[in-house]
């Protein structure tokens, strides 16, 4: 049988390459796996040999200590790759698919599924509704950063490629619909970016650029990205935005004043989530900073979409309520303004497959926009610690060195 290795959480600040063992159709116990969830069959599932998974901001809150995953929990939620094996109740996936793999885990059988909520699927975490790969409470599912990973309900949740050749040509951008392309185009769409739109997007990290793109995509006609970061503002000019550096600015309603000559703007985007700094020279860690800025700097009845990631324990956290995940928000002036609140996972079902055909035809660059960078499996510790810095990169892993040598 062939051998498995993976990308381990090791402990705040660390992670690790270690062997592991290959996967079966069946959900084994280990670090993190639901109780309720051990010994799970999934006949519905399928082996996937690992062509590229990504590293991503909601990885790195676990490997900053952020949250209660335990060591070893193997990591990786962004999977794109081959289907090697297929259990025995797979009826149309067929083994040499070429597959993108939605970070949610969902089986397609319950209320939410149905309504295409598959982000709160009922049936796969035990502890509430919605799972995913590689993270800390979701059940336990096993992460893909790694040689080779498990996927269950592949029937229903596999994106098939339609030409394999194609896809190859195309990997950096069609490994970013399994989270990050579809996370960015939910925030946007859940923001009503229209065209015309004047939007603010809040963190040039990888899910802001997505997020920015996007706003493009859907016919923005000003995309605004702030950060504390110059690099990756940088990289959110290289493809048209225009960009506030929240390091040297506080009060953000004037510098967006300067670019629109009004203070406000049509839509909002949250792509920072709980680990939100304030703004300016001295600024420290503060959760809600984003969350307020955005319902200050939207119109009134404009909408904000909120991808980035907000817990409900945070043992890192300065204060015993954000420890509990509940923050100091200024609700009455969203309420105030009759904005339109959007928040949670992404039902990445929603958005792959029209997002795969932007990509196929030209209309969507997010490989450009959000600089993929490739690395290989043993390379991931070191793309860990330079994503962490601030680094203007999404960092695609290579499990095999398909694409990297």
């Amino acid at each position: 049988m062939a051998g498995n290795r993976a990308v381990a959480y090791a402990g705040a600040g660390n992670v690790e390459v270690k062997d592991i063992d290959y996967p079966e159709l069946i959900l084994r116990d280990g670090p993190g796996v639901h109780p309720l969830n051990i010994g799970r069959k999934c006949e519905h599932g399928v082996i996937v040999k690992v062509m590229t998974t990504n590293i991503c901001g909601s990885d790195q809150h676990m490997v900053r200590g952020r949250t209660t995953a335990p060591e070893g929990l193997i990591l990786g939620h962004e999977i794109t790759g081959e289907v090697i094996e297929t259990g025995r109740d797979v009826e149309f996936i067929k083994k040499g698919d070429m597959v993108s793999v939605p970070f949610n885990i969902a089986c397609g059988r319950c209320q939410s599924c149905k309504e295409q909520n598959t982000h709160v699927c009922l049936n796969v975490n035990p502890d509430r509704p919605g799972s995913a790969y590689g993270y800390v409470d979701m059940g336990g599912w096993v992460g893909g950063q790694s040689e080779y990973v498990m996927v269950p309900y592949a029937d229903f949740q596999l994106l098939t490629f339609p030409d394999k050749e194609q896809a190859m040509d195309k990997i950096l951008d069609l490994t970013m619909l399994s989270d990050i392309f579809p996370t960015g185009f939910h925030g946007a769409y859940s923001a009503g970016v229209k065209p015309g739109s004047s939007v603010y997007v809040a963190g040039a990290g990888p899910v802001g650029l997505a997020a920015a793109h996007s706003a493009q995509l859907l016919g923005a006609s000003v995309v605004i990205v702030g950060d504390l970061i110059s690099e990756r503002l940088e990289q959110a000019r290289s493809f048209g935005c225009e960009t506030i550096n929240l390091r040297d600015h506080d009060n953000l309603g004037e510098q967006i004043e300067q670019i629109l000559g009004v203070p406000e703007v049509d839509s909002a985007i949250d792509a920072v989530g709980f680990e939100a700094s304030g703004h300016g020279q001295d600024a420290e860690e503060a959760p809600a900073t984003v969350l307020n800025s955005i319902m200050d700097v939207t119109r009134a009845a404009g909408q904000l979409g909120i991808p980035g990631l907000y817990v409900t324990e945070d043992p890192g956290a300065a204060d015993k309520a954000a420890m509990q995940g509940s923050l100091s928000i200024r609700f009455g002036l969203g309420w105030a303004k009759g904005h339109t609140f959007v928040t949670g996972q992404t039902p990445v079902m929603q958005y792959h497959r029209s997002l795969l055909n932007s990509i196929l035809h030209g209309k969507a660059n997010i490989a450009k926009a959000v600089n993929a960078t490739l690395i290989s499996l043993d390379e991931a510790p070191l793309g860990y610690n330079e994503f962490d810095s601030g680094a203007a990169k999404k960092f695609v892993i290579d499990p095999h060195n398909m694409f990297t040598k």
